[in-house]
């Protein structure tokens, strides 16, 4: 959709290299010595109950968390760079939160919500230059996603899903590398959910990376095929979906018996 020569000096390099990242927030130590390598065109799930440092990693990969940096063997490093400029970061991770949806409860329509994502704004305001490339490429993302039929409706009249997908076309407009979803099916019904999952596998099937926090097993798609479990800021176990998502490993990391079922690549969980 866009020309990436800006990245193709550095796309031998992992996505993300984190060694020995600790973070302390408040006093508090919600990151313990992470160290995780994501490979450009992988499809990785970070599983964990609440409060397991699940969206304190989002956060220090989008660095609005910083690591502390005396710890011993210290490696930030995302595309093999230490340092980024916030508009080449975003060019890199189209990040997708529950945060971000908040900020939308207003009266924009899906269109402009969409092409806010070239300016990194709320919204899109006079002094932003839309040019014409800017517009088809909305249009073929909305297409993708098929969310042109909420081209005119205002984001505070949509349903969750809805609106979910409507910034997850914002996250892709800059034609990013990587899709990190942040708890993105909260509050979603079936119906929802399996528009959602699909969304998902469109942009899977296109080639980007997806990096998907969550704590419920029903938001992975088949095409996700690496699993890591987070409990008290820790890795707590790193590997193949299938040999992750085992009843005893989730019942280890959740604290309560539990029982896992997956069909065609997909999952549920039960108590």
């Amino acid at each position: 959709m866009q020309d990436r020569s800006i990245h193709s000096n550095i796309r031998p390099h992992p996505l993300i290299d984190f060694r020995n990242i600790t973070v302390i927030r408040d006093g508090r130590k919600i990151l313990d010595s992470i160290s995780l390598q994501i490979d450009v065109g992988e499809n990785v799930a970070i599983i964990g109950p609440n409060g397991s440092g699940k969206s304190s990693l989002i956060k220090a990969i989008t660095r609005e968390y910083r690591p502390l940096v005396n710890s011993p063997g210290l490696v930030c490093r995302i595309m093999g760079e230490e340092r980024w400029d916030v508009f080449d970061l975003q060019s890199l991770l189209g990040i997708v939160s529950g945060d971000l949806q908040q900020e939308y409860t207003r009266d924009i329509c899906g269109y402009e919500a969409v092409l806010s994502g070239f300016f990194s704004s709320i919204g899109v305001y006079k002094n932003h230059h839309v040019t014409y490339d800017m517009k088809c490429i909305v249009q073929a993302v909305m297409d993708l996603l098929e969310i042109s039929h909420l081209r005119h409706k205002t984001i505070s009249h949509m349903s969750t899903g809805e609106a979910r997908r409507i910034l997850i076309g914002r996250a892709l407009v800059h034609d990013p590398l990587a899709l990190v979803l942040d708890e993105p099916a909260n509050s979603l019904d079936l119906h929802s959910l399996h528009k959602f999952r699909e969304v998902m596998r469109r942009i899977a099937g296109a080639g980007k990376s997806i990096i998907l926090v969550t704590h419920n097993l029903q938001d992975i798609i088949p095409e996700i095929d690496r699993v890591i479990l987070f409990r008290d800021g820790r890795i707590f176990m790193d590997g193949p979906k299938e040999q992750i998502l085992t009843s005893s490993n989730l019942s280890l990391l959740f604290g309560l018996p539990v029982e896992v079922q997956g069909t065609d690549g997909y999952y549920r969980v039960w108590c």
